[in-house]
């Protein structure tokens, strides 16, 4: 029998209706301490005062979302063609169904990872191990909650193909500003350079609904 983490099957179609848990930090970083990301065609790093903003995000998926899983995000703010927007450079979930449609679909570089949540009303502790054995720890503290729900919308910009596509999303849920978190690398890996850093800022969403992609003509 297939567990949660183990979806047979093809990806869904987009756009993906989800919903759970997110916990999300905001770093600003200076430019020299990041990678060089490749990024698609006519995106930049949106640079202020020499810093880029980098967002990453703990993301428990659940019923009734048409997905179940667990992701560690990493999305780069850029600019497109005049606008803002971001764009993932780094993700590990734990669903191939996920995977395979974020590669597939969108263009997001997912890679397979073990995941460990413990949350509380006030806190989450989060746990990725890699495939290559290297793990991130993450301790976000829930502080209070915020008007809402509302909603926000945005986009993504990803190369799909060698082409540069913009991945609309909209999302609402209720926010809790956070009162601190902690970002803890082990081994190295993609965003061993958050190791031991404090965010700038923190938010989490409870009880989101989130849709994620374009929907077909019609519909």
């Amino acid at each position: 029998m297939p567990t949660r983490h183990q979806t047979p099957g093809a990806p869904p179609p987009e756009p993906w209706r989800l919903a759970g848990d997110m916990d999300a930090a905001v770093w600003r970083l200076p430019v020299r301490e990041v990678p060089r990301w490749r990024l698609p065609h006519g995106a930049r790093p949106l640079v202020v005062g020499g810093k880029v903003t980098l967002v990453t995000f703990w993301v428990d998926y659940r019923p009734p979302g048409v997905l179940a899983y667990r992701e560690l995000l990493a999305a780069l703010a850029v600019t497109h063609r005049g606008r803002i927007a971001g764009t993932a450079v780094a993700g590990w979930v734990d669903d191939e169904r996920s995977l395979r449609g974020g590669r597939e679909l969108w263009g997001i570089p997912k890679e397979r990872g073990v995941f460990v949540f413990s949350r509380d009303a006030s806190r989450l502790r989060a746990r990725l191990t890699t495939a290559d054995g290297g793990t991130v720890h993450g301790d976000h503290r829930t502080g209070v909650p915020l008007p809402g729900p509302f909603p926000v919308r945005a986009h993504l910009v990803q190369d799909v193909g060698g082409e540069a596509v913009r991945v609309p999303l909209r999302v609402t849920g209720r926010p809790y500003v956070g009162r601190r978190a902690r970002f803890t690398v082990d081994g190295g890996g993609p965003l061993g350079f958050l190791d031991g850093r404090r965010p700038t800022a923190t938010v989490a969403l409870r009880g989101f609904r989130f849709a994620f992609g374009r929907a077909a003509p019609g519909v």
